[in-house]
C-alpha cells in the first residue's frame, strides 16, 4: 500500500512508512510525558520498547499491506508523529496516533485516521476498523466519532495501573464477540 499522494489538508505533513532509521526519533516521541497525559504508564523508558513497536509496525506493512504510517512535516521533514491502521488481534484493523505534542492541535488526527481508514477498506474491507481508546480521552473520541466510527464498548481497562480507567472501543460495524474480545486484548 503506497501512502496517500496528498499532504494534509491544512497539515503539511506526508506520510511515510515506518523505516529503521526512524527509531530514534519514534523513541524520543514515546518517551516524552507530555505525549502520555491519558495514559501515563505507557511512556517508554528505553529504546528496545520503542524498537519492538517500530518492528511490530514494519511486520504489518509486511504481512497485511498496511500498517502505521510514520508522520513529517512536509517542508522540515520533522517527525509530527504516527497514525493509521494495522492489524489488532487477526481480526480488526486497529486505528491509533500519537502525535508529538507541538503538532496536536492540527487536524493530524483526523486526517491520518481517514487515511488509515479509507486503506484499511482497500486492503481488506472484511476486517473491522476499531479504535481503541482510554474514556477520559476526549479528543480521540471526538475524531473516532467524526471519522465515522459508533461506540461499541465501555469498560473497565483491564491491566491498567489506574483502577478507575475505563475503556472505549469505536468501530466502523458492530463487533461480533470474538472481534470485541480481539479488540481489548
Amino acid at each position: 500500500m503506497k501512502p496517500p499522494a496528498s499532504h494534509g489538508p491544512t497539515s503539511g505533513a506526508e506520510l511515510h512508512r515506518p523505516a529503521e532509521t526512524d527509531l530514534s526519533e519514534v523513541h524520543e516521541l514515546y518517551r516524552d510525558p507530555r505525549v502520555w497525559t491519558h495514559l501515563p504508564s505507557g511512556r517508554h523508558v528505553d529504546a528496545a520498547q520503542t524498537r519492538r513497536l517500530l518492528d511490530g509496525w514494519r511486520r504489518s506493512w509486511e504481512e497485511h499491506g498496511l500498517g502505521q504510517w510514520i508522520v513529517r512535516d512536509a517542508g522540515s521533514g520533522m517527525l509530527l508523529g504516527h497514525g493509521g491502521c494495522a492489524v489488532r488481534g487477526e481480526l480488526l484493523w486497529n486505528l491509533g496516533y500519537r502525535f508529538a505534542v507541538e503538532a496536536q492541535g492540527r487536524g493530524l488526527g483526523s486526517w491520518v485516521g481517514r487515511c488509515g481508514l479509507e486503506a484499511a477498506v482497500e486492503v481488506d474491507a472484511s476486517r473491522a476498523a476499531a479504535a481503541y481508546l482510554l474514556e477520559h480521552n476526549g479528543a480521540s473520541a471526538w475524531v473516532a466519532e467524526k471519522l465515522g466510527l459508533s461506540l461499541q464498548h465501555r469498560g473497565p481497562d483491564a491491566g491498567n495501573p489506574d483502577p478507575e480507567a475505563v475503556r472505549l472501543v469505536y468501530a466502523d460495524r458492530t463487533l461480533n464477540a470474538e472481534q470485541l474480545a480481539a479488540a481489548m486484548r
